[in-house]
């Protein structure tokens, strides 16, 4: 019997290029790191995970989800937006999506950037030498095989 693949990833990454980020507030700049991390699409009108984002950075306790949603949806108010994706269960699945690609770390139930570290860090030692590092080891593999073939 012959195994059949899925094609379903086992990890995938998106990654754009922007303009160099100057002049930007901070909001603005975390709305592009979420565009270059391919965390949000271009043109996004529910982008409730800047603001998820954003209340992470600048926290310097743990947050459960509870106050991570009741502070993104200030920062949505104090930024004159509409109240697009405030949803709980909208505002728990975003918490997953920053876990998964290793920016976010839960302990008890509460939120926290990754072992507190700078995004840089984490940026370098998680997502660029581990995650996208066996992505393109998966993808040479495929080349490789895909070489082979007479």
């Amino acid at each position: 019997m012959q195994t059949v693949s899925k094609e379903t990833p086992l990890a995938e990454i998106t990654l754009r290029k922007y303009e160099k980020p100057y002049g930007l507030t901070e909001r603005e700049l975390i709305k592009k790191l979420c565009l270059s991390l391919g965390l949000l699409q271009p043109g996004d009108s529910r982008d409730i995970l800047v603001d998820i984002l954003l209340v992470l950075i600048k926290s310097s306790k743990e947050l459960d989800s509870k106050e991570i949603e009741a502070l993104a949806i200030e920062s949505r108010k104090n930024n004159n937006l509409e109240l697009k994706g405030i949803a709980s269960s909208n505002i728990r699945r975003q918490l997953k999506r920053l876990k998964d690609i290793f920016i976010l770390e839960s302990i008890n139930n509460k939120y926290r950037i990754t072992e507190k570290e700078k995004l840089s860090n984490i940026f370098k030692e998680k997502i660029e030498k581990y995650y996208i590092n066996s992505i393109l080891e998966r993808v040479k593999e495929y080349i490789t095989a895909v070489d082979n073939i007479k």
